[in-house]
């Protein structure tokens, strides 16, 4: 006997959504550090709760080296992303660069201090 397919909608009990979520949470995360130590990249995972609390990973490298190694390969893109349409349903981008300032990486260490979490 197989688990049977779950329909991808949006699960309408506040308290099974919130299993749901922390559950596919951590599987994600779990996911990300496999990726991580199997093919030896550096992973980084930002999750956004429906509240606004922020939840965040890294694996292989820290959060704030990961992210400053974007910025630099992507900042013409950055520059002409228009962030309010992009983000509206979210927190401003600098809202959540900020926000992971404060946070530990995946190995529990605290995440330095780096120019796009400034």
């Amino acid at each position: 006997m197989g688990r049977r397919k779950v329909e991808i909608k949006l699960i309408e009990n506040k308290s099974s959504r919130q299993v749901t979520f922390s559950k596919r949470r951590s599987g994600l995360i779990e996911k990300a550090r496999q990726l991580s130590v199997l093919c030896e990249s550096s992973v980084a995972v930002l999750v956004v709760s429906a509240s606004g609390k922020l939840y965040n990973s890294s694996s292989g490298d820290n959060m704030c080296n990961i992210m400053d190694r974007y910025e630099i390969r992507h900042a013409d893109e950055l520059r002409a992303l228009d962030l309010a349409e992009k983000t509206r349903n979210y927190l401003p981008h600098k809202e959540l660069l900020e926000s992971v300032k404060g946070f530990s990486n995946f190995s529990g260490g605290p995440a330095r201090d780096c120019s796009v979490c400034n």
